[in-house]
């Protein structure tokens, strides 16, 4: 992924006109890869796009059961943006779970970032504090049944270090309204996620409470299984962002609907100046 990051940094940026260079981050269980319909729309009209693999995940070939830290989860993406020129700035995009990662990352960079997206995504100022942390930014699941195939990477005896939706689940819950074709790939390139280390997203605010000046923007999905509308609903009236877009999609908008939601990260980046 180094090479892969080093090599999408020396990619053509427009000195007399910049356009945004958007930083894009999947979920639990996701990659880099998630994003490949968005990536091509952008990438043919000129924009600089980046996809993160977080720890455990896409490419990165650690195990998930290893991932004990949030810390450790995120440092793909830490690193990236601490890469990146001083005067670069990007715009930040978290999918489901990658909403506390790009949280975590505004909290600790907030000078890298001129947009933050929350994308059907987790949106919590300070991660999971309280039950009602939990209550709005954890999916549950318990309609569907017994979704998960769990790993205990720290023993039976101990609580489980990562979890995946069974593939028999994973396009009614994910993709339900995504194309045959996505949620057969995505159901060959899922990973188990590091739920032990998403379970410990706990942020301080900085001293000079940066995160608050990094605007936000979120999109809702509207027929959201994991993350469910009134749960995205909960995080936008506790945390209000600066701008609300609602899509008309499953959990999955980069494959259900990945036109308009191209439409809508533009969109957004024209919000904080960009043309």
């Amino acid at each position: 992924m180094g090479e892969e990051a080093i090599h999408m940094r020396e990619d053509t940026t427009f000195s007399s006109n910049p356009k945004p260079h958007f930083v894009l981050v999947h979920g639990v269980s996701g990659g880099g890869w998630c994003w490949y319909k968005i990536r091509c729309l952008m990438e043919n009209s000129g924009y600089k796009v980046s996809c993160v693999d977080l720890k455990g995940a896409g490419i990165d070939q650690a195990d998930a059961n290893s991932v004990l830290s949030f810390d450790e989860y995120n440092k793909p993406l830490m690193d990236f943006l601490s890469s990146l020129p001083d005067h670069e700035q990007v715009i930040l995009v978290g999918h489901s779970a990658g909403g506390l990662s790009i949280t975590q990352a505004t909290h600790k960079l907030a000078k890298k970032i001129r947009l933050a997206v929350y994308v059907a995504a987790t949106m919590l100022k300070l991660g999971f504090w309280t039950d009602q942390d939990i209550q709005d930014g954890v999916p549950d699941l318990s309609s569907f049944g017994d979704v998960y195939e769990l790993g205990f990477g720290l023993g039976c005896d101990q609580p489980p270090t990562s979890a995946i939706i069974k593939k028999e689940f994973q396009r009614q819950i994910i993709y339900q309204m995504s194309p045959q074709e996505d949620s057969t790939l995505a159901s060959m390139l899922l990973r188990p996620g590091p739920i032990l280390a998403l379970q410990s997203a706990q942020f301080k605010e900085e001293d000079d409470n940066g995160i608050d000046k990094v605007k936000r923007v979120y999109i809702k999905t509207m027929h959201d299984h994991v993350i469910k509308p009134q749960q995205q609903e909960a995080m936008i009236n506790r945390w209000p962002p600066s701008q609300v877009y609602v899509l008309d999609t499953d959990h999955s908008p980069f494959f259900s609907s990945p036109f308009v939601l191209f439409g809508l990260l533009v969109k957004a980046s024209a919000s904080v100046g960009y043309v």
